[in-house]
């Protein structure tokens, strides 16, 4: 059954704020990674981003930047700290929400608790023009709730078959129970843009078929060692190899996400 999330998307005397869902279906997909550089990506361009490490039980954004969070979303759901005291902020400029690895009881948090992360984001100080909500793997709770909550939702795909029928059965269930329609797909670990555009057409004849969405293709990332370099590096593919394939595309990316229909005030979030 939908959350009640139907969330302003403009705080008093803020502008609209741009909410968008990394998501994946099934693990494996790069989704945190895309997540983080085309946060990245952003802030370089010069947009003001926050950063939602979204998977709460088992988060990982932290790592994959090198931070250190003190305090996380667990903290702020006792009541201990609030939620603009857990934010830090990379070298990059990327504003971030950490969350807690290992704690199980975030990955079975109940709706009203997801309603209050959700709602948190309204009253945040700081004048943030995109929200960057980096979702679990599956089709848990929480990532409903966030897909459901945001305003875009970028689905990050690979060329493998359980990438696409976990895809499908993502965009299934959003669309069936939660009346989310419009996905963007993009294409990670690509060998070229004409995989990237294939897969992208498999997805959109089943959609097509059985599903009444609408798909819009978002691009493609394509293989790049360096990737796995900045991965084992703790920092962005931009921060440490910037003149790579992988962050030019991430940068193509970042451009292509700032053309996008701009929030209006009744968004989701």
């Amino acid at each position: 059954m939908p959350l009640p999330l139907k969330l302003a998307a403009r705080r008093p005397g803020a502008g609209a704020i741009q909410v968008i869902a990394v998501t994946g279906g099934k693990g494996g997909t790069g989704k945190t990674t895309v997540a983080v550089n085309l946060a990245t990506a952003l802030a370089q361009a010069g947009r003001r981003v926050l950063l939602l490490d979204g998977d709460l039980g088992l988060a990982n954004v932290d790592v994959l930047l090198g931070l250190t969070p003190t305090h996380t979303l667990e903290q702020v759901l006792s009541g201990a700290v609030r939620l603009e005291e857990i934010i830090q902020r990379t070298a990059e400029g990327v504003s971030v929400v950490p969350a807690s690895s290992g704690v199980a009881r975030l990955a079975r948090l109940k709706p009203a608790e997801h309603a209050a992360i959700v709602s948190g984001f309204a009253a945040l100080p700081g004048d943030y023009e995109t929200l960057i909500v980096d979702t679990a793997t599956g089709l848990g709770e929480s990532v409903l709730c966030f897909c459901q909550a945001a305003q875009q939702l970028l689905l990050v795909l690979r060329n493998e078959p359980a990438s696409l029928t976990d895809a499908y059965a993502l965009i299934k269930v959003l669309s069936r129970d939660y009346q989310v329609n419009s996905f963007r797909v993009l294409v990670n670990l690509a060998r070229d843009g004409t995989e990237a555009h294939d897969l992208f057409r498999r997805l959109q004849r089943v959609t097509d078929r059985y599903l009444e969405v609408a798909l819009d293709y978002a691009g493609e990332i394509p293989e790049d060692r360096d990737v796995a370099r900045a991965v084992r590096g703790q920092r962005s593919v931009l921060a440490a190899f910037p003149s790579g394939p992988a962050a030019r595309a991430y940068r193509r990316l970042a451009q292509d996400v700032q053309r996008w229909a701009p929030p209006q005030a009744s968004g989701r979030l």
